[in-house]
């Protein structure tokens, strides 16, 4: 790889709407930009793209808003071409390094993920997204029960139908363009089943009447949903999943006013599919391991999208859940602030007034959204003893009330001791929200120090807290870290 013009150095962890939205805004303006991605392309979980190789011929099908994706590909592709950012696609980060004089991004790189890359940056933009929070109940670990957005990156990433007949359940927005995604690609879809009601959402009809986009697009997806003949069960939940070697039907209950199950209003309905979420996390573990401070779930940032540690700024859903067109005003502000700041600027407000009102506007609707899409109040209730909560470590529900309840554990951390819940390969990221609920405790991102998974010989291998002097080296160096 040669070596960029001279210059300050950001790497964008994650090329999203965040992350290529910040790239292009810093690179128009003179950045070199590195752009780590865990991806074979660009696009994140919104833009995901059929692999080439399956000749679709109307990816963008699939698709809502694909004009502004042709937009952010095409920028980068000419980007990439004049040498102004560098993409390391298929590139998974597991820890960034802060030094006095600046940052290291270390990422792992391949299918095989046993060699470390390391790319040296002035700054850092975390654009890191999220992760779906799925709560258990009785069965939810059958083969054919899905995540709804593992439902939607077969769809749009692999052109594969999970099954033939699905029924869509949980709670949150996700759930209306997965059953119309599903539907339209030719699944039967039995039902819609959303925790949340009418009446969940009528104290606050000011806030979402400010947002007309957005309700055309909500009504949009009911439309489709009535034209495909999807029926949709408000104010209802999934009890349980059944089947013997793969999900054959799920019963679904009407819940009552205070989120409880409705006696005697439970349905059974055939299935080969359940796709199921509730919600979706931030992902701060690389921020955490930098010592960024979070708000709530997510990385707390100021009006420029900076973070509390210097040099580092965060954009998108790992900020907080809320979106695409959320994410990409995020990482607009955040791309211009970089692009003033390495340049000892202060960044013209004016230069993205337009990106912080829609960021405002998005903020307050989500914030309804989030209160409107809680899980249903009493979801442990349904969660019988013998089902299985951490899939990793095979721990019950009753090992975990009872590392709560007699043995008077009180936080995630200590039922984790006791009972392995949460050791596993996904370190707690599944069972994390379930087992924080069904021990009463609250639900805190675990901290450590690696992102993800990393083989003891690149640990070996890593020398931390030297001196790179160009954009990307390969911890062993035989090659450089290219695209």
């Amino acid at each position: 790889m040669g070596t960029m013009a001279e210059g300050p150095h950001l790497a964008v962890v994650g090329a999203g709407p965040a992350g290529l939205a910040a790239a292009l805004a810093a690179a128009a303006r003179g950045v070199r930009v590195t752009l780590v991605d865990s991806a074979a392309e660009a696009g994140g979980q919104f833009y995901r793209q059929p692999a080439a190789a399956l000749g679709a011929r109307r990816p963008q099908a699939l698709h809502h808003q694909w004009r502004t994706w042709e937009r952010l590909r095409d920028g980068l592709t000419a980007h990439v071409a004049r040498g102004r950012i560098t993409h390391l696609s298929d590139h998974h980060v597991w820890f960034v390094e802060g030094q006095s004089d600046g940052f290291t991004v270390h990422a792992l790189r391949g299918p095989e993920q046993e060699q470390s890359v390391a790319v040296r940056a002035d700054a850092v933009l975390l654009a890191t997204g999220g992760y779906e929070k799925v709560l258990p109940f009785p069965g939810w670990t059958l083969p054919g029960v899905v995540t709804a957005g593992g439902a939607q990156a077969m769809l749009k990433g692999g052109l594969v139908l999970p099954g033939r007949t699905a029924v869509v359940a949980g709670t949150g927005p996700l759930l209306m363009p997965v059953a119309v995604g599903l539907a339209a690609a030719g699944a039967g879809v039995a039902a819609l089943v959303e925790s949340a009601g009418a009446r969940d959402f009528a104290g606050h009809a000011r806030t979402l009447a400010a947002h007309p986009a957005k309700l055309a697009e909500g009504a949009r997806y009911a439309a489709e949903l009535a034209r495909h003949r999807v029926r949709i069960k408000a104010h209802h939940t999934v009890v349980a999943a059944h089947g013997s070697n793969r999900v054959e039907a799920v019963t679904v209950a009407a819940l009552d006013g205070d989120g409880r199950v409705w006696p005697g209003t439970e349905r059974r309905i055939a299935c080969d599919t359940l796709a199921v979420g509730h919600g979706m996390l931030p992902h701060t573990d690389l921020a955490e391991a930098l010592g960024c401070r979070l708000d709530g779930p997510g990385v707390a940032v100021d009006d420029e999208q900076r973070t509390d540690v210097p040099g580092v700024w965060a954009a998108g859903e790992t900020t907080g859940i809320g979106g695409a067109v959320l994410s990409l005003a995020e990482g607009r502000i955040a791309g211009l602030s970089i692009a003033a700041r390495l340049n000892s600027r202060t960044p013209e407000a004016g230069s993205y007034e337009a990106a912080v009102k829609a960021r405002t506007g998005l903020r307050e609707f989500f914030a309804v959204l989030d209160t409107v899409y809680a899980p249903p109040a009493h979801w442990t209730e349904q969660v019988a003893d013998d089902t299985v909560v951490c899939r990793c470590e095979e721990v019950p529900a009753s090992a975990i009330r009872e590392a709560a309840g007699e043995l008077g554990a009180g936080d995630v951390r200590t039922v984790k001791l006791l009972t392995r819940a949460g050791m596993g390969w996904c370190q707690g990221r599944m069972c994390g929200p379930a087992v924080a609920g069904l021990a009463g405790c609250e639900f805190q991102p675990s901290r450590r120090p690696f992102a993800r998974p990393v083989p003891l010989g690149v640990l070996a291998g890593t020398d931390f807290d030297r001196h790179h002097t160009d954009s990307t080296d390969s911890t062993d160096s035989t090659e450089e870290g290219s695209s």
